[in-house]
């Protein structure tokens, strides 16, 4: 991968995360980053962010599962479920 490009996918990286303003904890949604890493469904993408779940030692600290509203069109907006993997990495203590 060229410089360019990787400065590119890091930049679009550091624009989605989301910052807890109480905790200071980064983390993103699944459904933001599927996209920007070249999946366009997430029954595809969802399949990866499984496996990177089982691969974790501590899943709990840095896979959450959460709920957020999309637009449907027309106004219309549904609740769906996605996941946000942490982007914090926790201490030696286990603390993030």
């Amino acid at each position: 991968m060229d410089k360019k490009t990787f400065l590119q996918l890091h930049s679009s990286f550091e624009a989605m995360v989301l910052k807890d303003v109480e905790t200071g904890v980064g983390c993103w949604y699944a459904r933001d980053l599927l996209l920007l890493l070249g999946y366009t469904q997430w029954r595809s993408f969802e399949g990866v962010i499984q496996k990177a779940i089982s691969a974790c030692q501590d899943p709990a600290n840095h896979f959450a599962r959460a709920r957020k509203i999309v637009d449907l069109g027309s106004a219309a907006q549904r609740e769906i479920e996605d996941i946000a993997p942490s982007r914090e990495l926790p201490d030696s203590d286990g603390q993030v």
